[in-house]
């Protein structure tokens, strides 16, 4: 049987909008305390008005994620507020499709930050907390394009590989702490993330995204592994819509 997420703490960077704030109002649901995270300040406020609106235990942060100081900075005060850190969820990241050949390396680099530093960073400062106490959840938002590479993909595929590769890899060296590790990837979900994509891909990420599924499904996943009994690591799930082929 799940052991229960009353008293227990999840930062969420991200946490204002999209699958970062679904899955909030799905961890407070179920009892636990929320620290929303965001680069966007009125999202981040907004979240956290709805969240308090339903008497759920929440506070609001403001933070970016591509800077490792700060992030250090974050956790000190979340662990001060709350008493406590139990779930890291990093929902943060972008999704720009383009053609490799376009040579947009100005998004490559933003690609990289977000979706690759961004999610090392914030692992990076929970980690002295989770290590000491000998307990805790990571998890990190991939992507069916860190399964497969698609044409116009090949940036976004890197960052989102990464992200696995890398929540695999602590995986294994943080099983013998007692700390848990879950690679969620979803296919298409209706985050508007997709109007991010400005080169010739656009009109087919937009065909595909026609049918795509709620931010509270992969919310309700995410939940799933962290509910689990201690003693039990669902390590990867994979969300899409039933008629995504890819």
């Amino acid at each position: 049987m799940p052991d229960g997420l009353d008293g227990k703490t999840a930062l969420i960077l991200g946490g204002g909008g999209g699958i970062g704030r679904a899955t909030a109002g799905t961890l407070a649901a179920r009892g636990a305390c929320v620290a929303l995270a965001d680069i966007d300040a009125e999202r981040l406020d907004t979240a956290a008005a709805e969240l308090t609106s339903q008497r759920h235990t929440v506070r609001a942060y403001f933070a970016d994620v591509r800077l490792l100081d700060a992030m250090r900075r974050l956790v000190e005060t979340v662990v001060d507020d709350f008493g406590r850190l139990d779930i890291l969820i990093n929902a943060t990241g972008i999704m720009v499709l383009k053609r490799a050949i376009e040579l947009d390396t100005d998004e490559w680099d933003h690609t990289i930050d977000l979706n690759i530093k961004g999610m090392m960073w914030g692992i990076a400062a929970a980690l002295p907390v989770f290590l000491q106490q000998r307990s805790g959840h990571v998890v990190t938002l991939g992507s069916v394009h860190g399964l497969k590479v698609f044409p116009g993909g090949a940036v976004h595929s890197a960052s989102k590989f990464a992200v696995r590769a890398f929540s695999e890899g602590i995986r294994g060296e943080l099983a013998e702490y007692g700390i848990r590790v879950t690679s969620v990837m979803p296919g298409a979900v209706a985050t508007g993330m997709e109007d991010k994509t400005t080169g010739d891909q656009r009109d087919a990420i937009r065909t595909i995204y026609a049918h795509a599924i709620p931010p509270a499904a992969v919310a309700n996943a995410i939940v799933f592994a962290i509910e689990q009994s201690d003693s039990v690591a669902v390590n990867e799930v994979v969300v899409r819509p039933t008629v995504q082929q890819w």
